[in-house]
Protein backbone atom coordinates (compact mmCIF):
# COMPACT_ATOMS: atom_id res chain seq x y z
CA UNK A 1 0.00 0.00 0.00
CA UNK A 2 1.52 3.29 -1.13
CA UNK A 3 1.42 6.35 1.13
CA UNK A 4 1.69 9.93 -0.12
CA UNK A 5 1.88 13.19 1.82
CA UNK A 6 2.24 15.70 -0.99
CA UNK A 7 -0.19 16.66 -3.73
CA UNK A 8 2.45 16.23 -6.44
CA UNK A 9 3.26 12.65 -5.33
CA UNK A 10 -0.39 11.65 -5.24
CA UNK A 11 -1.19 13.27 -8.58
CA UNK A 12 1.81 11.62 -10.26
CA UNK A 13 0.75 8.20 -8.98
CA UNK A 14 -2.84 8.66 -10.15
CA UNK A 15 -1.71 9.78 -13.60
CA UNK A 16 0.57 6.76 -13.88
CA UNK A 17 -2.37 4.48 -13.10
CA UNK A 18 -4.48 6.11 -15.79
CA UNK A 19 -1.67 5.91 -18.32
CA UNK A 20 -1.52 2.19 -17.58
CA UNK A 21 -5.23 1.92 -18.36
CA UNK A 22 -6.39 1.57 -14.76
CA UNK A 23 -9.30 3.54 -13.28
CA UNK A 24 -8.99 5.23 -9.89
CA UNK A 25 -11.56 5.58 -7.10
CA UNK A 26 -11.26 7.96 -4.15
CA UNK A 27 -12.80 7.50 -0.71
CA UNK A 28 -12.35 10.80 1.19
CA UNK A 29 -12.21 10.41 4.99
CA UNK A 30 -11.10 12.28 8.10
CA UNK A 31 -9.75 9.09 9.65
CA UNK A 32 -10.97 7.32 12.80
CA UNK A 33 -12.13 4.63 10.41
CA UNK A 34 -14.88 2.10 11.10
CA UNK A 35 -16.87 -0.55 9.25
CA UNK A 36 -18.87 2.12 7.44
CA UNK A 37 -15.71 3.48 5.83
CA UNK A 38 -14.57 -0.02 4.91
CA UNK A 39 -17.90 -0.62 3.17
CA UNK A 40 -17.17 2.45 1.03
CA UNK A 41 -13.72 1.04 0.23
CA UNK A 42 -15.36 -2.21 -0.88
CA UNK A 43 -17.81 -0.27 -3.04
CA UNK A 44 -14.93 1.71 -4.55
CA UNK A 45 -13.10 -1.53 -5.35
CA UNK A 46 -16.16 -2.81 -7.18
CA UNK A 47 -16.09 0.24 -9.44
CA UNK A 48 -12.40 0.83 -10.15
CA UNK A 49 -9.10 -1.01 -10.50
CA UNK A 50 -7.27 1.19 -8.00
CA UNK A 51 -8.57 2.59 -4.70
CA UNK A 52 -7.20 5.66 -2.93
CA UNK A 53 -8.33 6.64 0.58
CA UNK A 54 -7.55 10.13 1.80
CA UNK A 55 -7.13 10.86 5.51
CA UNK A 56 -7.25 14.54 6.34
CA UNK A 57 -8.96 16.26 9.25
CA UNK A 58 -10.01 19.41 7.45
CA UNK A 59 -9.81 22.46 9.74
CA UNK A 60 -11.89 24.71 7.48
CA UNK A 61 -15.09 22.71 7.95
CA UNK A 62 -15.21 22.95 11.75
CA UNK A 63 -17.36 25.76 13.12
CA UNK A 64 -16.16 25.16 16.67
CA UNK A 65 -12.39 25.05 17.43
CA UNK A 66 -12.97 22.68 20.35
CA UNK A 67 -14.69 20.21 18.04
CA UNK A 68 -11.68 20.22 15.73
CA UNK A 69 -9.31 19.76 18.66
CA UNK A 70 -11.27 16.76 19.98
CA UNK A 71 -11.76 15.00 16.65
CA UNK A 72 -10.34 11.46 17.06
CA UNK A 73 -6.96 10.74 15.44
CA UNK A 74 -6.10 7.05 14.94
CA UNK A 75 -3.77 7.09 11.94
CA UNK A 76 -1.78 3.93 12.72
CA UNK A 77 -4.93 1.89 13.30
CA UNK A 78 -6.49 3.42 10.18
CA UNK A 79 -3.52 2.42 8.03
CA UNK A 80 -3.67 -1.14 9.33
CA UNK A 81 -7.36 -1.38 8.45
CA UNK A 82 -6.79 0.03 4.97
CA UNK A 83 -3.87 -2.31 4.28
CA UNK A 84 -6.01 -5.28 5.33
CA UNK A 85 -8.78 -4.02 3.05
CA UNK A 86 -6.42 -4.02 0.07
CA UNK A 87 -6.33 -0.27 -0.51
CA UNK A 88 -3.76 0.67 -3.13
CA UNK A 89 -2.78 4.13 -1.91
CA UNK A 90 -3.43 6.43 1.05
CA UNK A 91 -3.22 10.20 0.67
CA UNK A 92 -2.14 11.78 3.98
CA UNK A 93 -1.61 15.47 3.25
CA UNK A 94 -0.54 17.90 5.95
CA UNK A 95 -2.49 21.04 6.70
CA UNK A 96 0.39 23.04 5.27
CA UNK A 97 0.18 21.10 1.99
CA UNK A 98 -3.56 21.69 1.65
CA UNK A 99 -3.63 25.27 2.96
CA UNK A 100 -0.19 26.83 2.52
CA UNK A 101 0.57 30.21 4.03
CA UNK A 102 -1.46 32.91 2.35
CA UNK A 103 -4.19 30.54 1.20
CA UNK A 104 -7.37 32.54 0.47
CA UNK A 105 -9.51 30.67 -2.08
CA UNK A 106 -12.73 28.85 -1.15
CA UNK A 107 -15.53 27.03 -2.96
CA UNK A 108 -19.11 27.77 -1.94
CA UNK A 109 -22.35 26.18 -3.15
CA UNK A 110 -25.40 28.44 -2.75
CA UNK A 111 -29.12 27.80 -2.96
CA UNK A 112 -31.53 25.35 -1.31
CA UNK A 113 -28.82 22.78 -0.54
CA UNK A 114 -27.03 25.20 1.78
CA UNK A 115 -29.77 27.23 3.46
CA UNK A 116 -30.98 24.65 5.99
CA UNK A 117 -30.02 21.79 8.32
CA UNK A 118 -26.25 21.60 8.95
CA UNK A 119 -25.57 24.62 6.75
CA UNK A 120 -27.47 26.83 9.22
CA UNK A 121 -26.41 24.97 12.35
CA UNK A 122 -22.72 25.04 11.36
CA UNK A 123 -21.95 28.31 9.51
CA UNK A 124 -19.13 27.91 7.01
CA UNK A 125 -19.09 24.12 7.34
CA UNK A 126 -20.03 23.31 3.76
CA UNK A 127 -17.76 26.00 2.36
CA UNK A 128 -14.94 24.10 4.03
CA UNK A 129 -16.26 20.76 2.76
CA UNK A 130 -16.65 21.99 -0.83
CA UNK A 131 -13.17 23.49 -0.77
CA UNK A 132 -11.36 20.45 0.61
CA UNK A 133 -13.25 18.03 -1.63
CA UNK A 134 -12.33 20.10 -4.67
CA UNK A 135 -8.68 20.10 -3.61
CA UNK A 136 -8.75 16.34 -3.02
CA UNK A 137 -10.29 15.83 -6.45
CA UNK A 138 -7.51 17.94 -7.97
CA UNK A 139 -4.82 15.97 -6.14
CA UNK A 140 -6.15 12.46 -6.79
CA UNK A 141 -7.91 13.06 -10.12
CA UNK A 142 -10.27 10.12 -9.56
CA UNK A 143 -12.69 8.61 -12.04
CA UNK A 144 -15.06 7.80 -9.17
CA UNK A 145 -15.48 9.26 -5.67
CA UNK A 146 -17.40 7.35 -3.00
CA UNK A 147 -19.31 8.99 -0.13
CA UNK A 148 -21.62 7.70 2.61
CA UNK A 149 -25.37 8.22 2.62
CA UNK A 150 -25.36 9.21 6.31
CA UNK A 151 -23.92 12.60 5.36
CA UNK A 152 -26.78 13.17 2.91
CA UNK A 153 -26.57 16.96 2.67
CA UNK A 154 -22.83 16.72 2.04
CA UNK A 155 -23.38 14.15 -0.71
CA UNK A 156 -25.92 16.38 -2.45
CA UNK A 157 -23.64 19.40 -2.22
CA UNK A 158 -20.67 17.48 -3.64
CA UNK A 159 -22.86 16.21 -6.46
CA UNK A 160 -23.97 19.75 -7.24
CA UNK A 161 -20.35 20.96 -7.16
CA UNK A 162 -19.25 18.25 -9.60
CA UNK A 163 -22.06 19.08 -12.02
CA UNK A 164 -21.66 22.84 -11.83
CA UNK A 165 -17.87 22.75 -12.29
CA UNK A 166 -18.04 20.06 -15.02
CA UNK A 167 -15.68 17.78 -13.14
CA UNK A 168 -15.20 14.40 -14.88
CA UNK A 169 -15.93 12.42 -11.73
CA UNK A 170 -18.75 9.98 -10.97
CA UNK A 171 -20.14 10.33 -7.44
CA UNK A 172 -21.15 6.98 -5.93
CA UNK A 173 -23.09 6.82 -2.65
CA UNK A 174 -22.87 3.92 -0.21
CA UNK A 175 -25.69 3.13 2.25
CA UNK A 176 -25.61 4.14 5.91
CA UNK A 177 -24.26 1.34 8.09
CA UNK A 178 -25.64 1.01 11.60
CA UNK A 179 -24.61 -0.62 14.83
CA UNK A 180 -26.70 -3.53 16.06
CA UNK A 181 -28.76 -1.12 18.19
CA UNK A 182 -29.50 1.17 15.24
CA UNK A 183 -27.00 3.99 15.91
CA UNK A 184 -25.50 5.19 12.63
CA UNK A 185 -21.79 4.41 12.45
CA UNK A 186 -19.71 7.54 12.89
CA UNK A 187 -16.16 8.44 13.89
CA UNK A 188 -17.71 10.68 16.55
CA UNK A 189 -19.27 7.69 18.32
CA UNK A 190 -15.86 6.89 19.83
CA UNK A 191 -16.08 10.13 21.83
CA UNK A 192 -19.27 9.08 23.61
CA UNK A 193 -19.10 7.98 27.23
CA UNK A 194 -20.67 4.58 28.03
CA UNK A 195 -23.78 6.37 29.32
CA UNK A 196 -23.78 8.71 26.33
CA UNK A 197 -23.53 5.75 23.98
CA UNK A 198 -26.73 4.36 25.49
CA UNK A 199 -28.49 7.74 25.33
CA UNK A 200 -27.42 8.21 21.70
CA UNK A 201 -29.73 5.36 20.73
CA UNK A 202 -32.55 7.87 21.15
CA UNK A 203 -31.56 9.45 17.81
CA UNK A 204 -32.40 6.47 15.57
CA UNK A 205 -35.21 5.46 17.91
CA UNK A 206 -36.81 8.88 17.54
CA UNK A 207 -36.50 8.68 13.76
CA UNK A 208 -38.12 5.26 13.74
CA UNK A 209 -40.97 6.42 15.99
CA UNK A 210 -41.62 9.31 13.60
CA UNK A 211 -41.43 6.94 10.64
CA UNK A 212 -44.03 4.70 12.27
CA UNK A 213 -46.26 7.70 12.85
CA UNK A 214 -45.87 8.68 9.20
CA UNK A 215 -46.81 5.16 8.11
CA UNK A 216 -49.87 5.46 10.37
CA UNK A 217 -50.95 8.55 8.39
CA UNK A 218 -49.36 11.35 10.44
CA UNK A 219 -48.07 13.71 7.76
CA UNK A 220 -47.81 17.03 9.62
CA UNK A 221 -44.11 17.84 9.61
CA UNK A 222 -44.17 19.68 12.93
CA UNK A 223 -45.68 16.66 14.68
CA UNK A 224 -43.13 14.30 13.14
CA UNK A 225 -40.19 16.47 14.21
CA UNK A 226 -41.70 16.78 17.70
CA UNK A 227 -41.71 12.99 18.02
CA UNK A 228 -37.96 12.87 17.32
CA UNK A 229 -37.15 15.79 19.61
CA UNK A 230 -39.19 14.45 22.52
CA UNK A 231 -37.54 11.03 22.31
CA UNK A 232 -34.06 12.57 22.35
CA UNK A 233 -34.71 15.16 25.05
CA UNK A 234 -36.10 12.66 27.53
CA UNK A 235 -32.52 11.47 28.07
CA UNK A 236 -29.99 13.27 30.27
CA UNK A 237 -27.19 15.22 28.59
CA UNK A 238 -28.94 15.56 25.23
CA UNK A 239 -29.77 18.59 23.09
CA UNK A 240 -31.51 18.82 19.73
CA UNK A 241 -29.65 20.98 17.22
CA UNK A 242 -32.36 20.60 14.57
CA UNK A 243 -35.08 18.26 13.37
CA UNK A 244 -36.64 18.96 10.01
CA UNK A 245 -38.68 17.39 7.21
CA UNK A 246 -37.22 18.09 3.77
CA UNK A 247 -38.66 17.17 0.39
CA UNK A 248 -35.95 15.63 -1.78
CA UNK A 249 -37.64 17.17 -4.80
CA UNK A 250 -35.97 20.58 -4.62
CA UNK A 251 -34.54 19.97 -1.13
CA UNK A 252 -37.10 22.25 0.49
CA UNK A 253 -38.72 22.27 3.90
CA UNK A 254 -42.38 21.31 3.77
CA UNK A 255 -45.36 21.62 6.08
CA UNK A 256 -46.77 18.23 5.14
CA UNK A 257 -44.59 15.17 4.60
CA UNK A 258 -44.79 12.70 1.72
CA UNK A 259 -42.77 9.61 0.86
CA UNK A 260 -40.45 11.91 -1.12
CA UNK A 261 -39.30 13.42 2.17
CA UNK A 262 -36.53 12.75 4.63
CA UNK A 263 -36.65 13.51 8.33
CA UNK A 264 -33.20 14.77 9.33
CA UNK A 265 -31.91 15.36 12.83
CA UNK A 266 -28.77 16.63 14.53
CA UNK A 267 -28.33 16.24 18.27
CA UNK A 268 -25.71 16.69 20.93
CA UNK A 269 -25.19 13.80 23.33
CA UNK A 270 -22.76 14.70 26.13
CA UNK A 271 -21.42 17.44 23.84
CA UNK A 272 -20.83 15.10 20.87
CA UNK A 273 -22.73 16.14 17.74
CA UNK A 274 -24.48 13.31 15.90
CA UNK A 275 -26.47 13.47 12.66
CA UNK A 276 -28.90 10.99 11.13
CA UNK A 277 -31.92 10.85 8.85
CA UNK A 278 -34.59 8.52 7.56
CA UNK A 279 -36.58 8.45 4.35
CA UNK A 280 -40.18 8.60 5.49
CA UNK A 281 -42.05 5.45 4.58
CA UNK A 282 -38.85 3.43 4.41
CA UNK A 283 -38.29 0.02 6.08
CA UNK A 284 -37.92 0.20 9.87
CA UNK A 285 -34.60 0.96 11.51
CA UNK A 286 -33.09 -1.79 13.73
CA UNK A 287 -34.02 -0.20 17.04
CA UNK A 288 -35.66 -1.53 20.17
CA UNK A 289 -38.93 0.27 20.97
CA UNK A 290 -41.05 -0.46 24.00
CA UNK A 291 -44.63 -1.08 22.98
CA UNK A 292 -47.43 0.48 25.05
Amino acid sequence: MQQFTTISEQRSWSRAQRQAGRTVALVPTMGALHAGHLSLVKLARSRCAQVVVSIFINPTQFDRPEDFAKYPMTVEADLALLAAAGVDAVFLPTTEAMYPQGYCTFIEVVGPLTDKLCAVARPGHFRGVATVVTKLFNAVEPDVAVFGQKDLQQVLIVGRLVRDLDLPIEIVVGPTLREADGLAMSSRNSRLTPAGRINARAVPRGLELANRAFNASEHVSMKLTAIVAEEILMHEGTEVDYADVVDMDGFKEVEFATDRCILAVAAFVDGVRLIDHIRLGSPPLPVAIEED
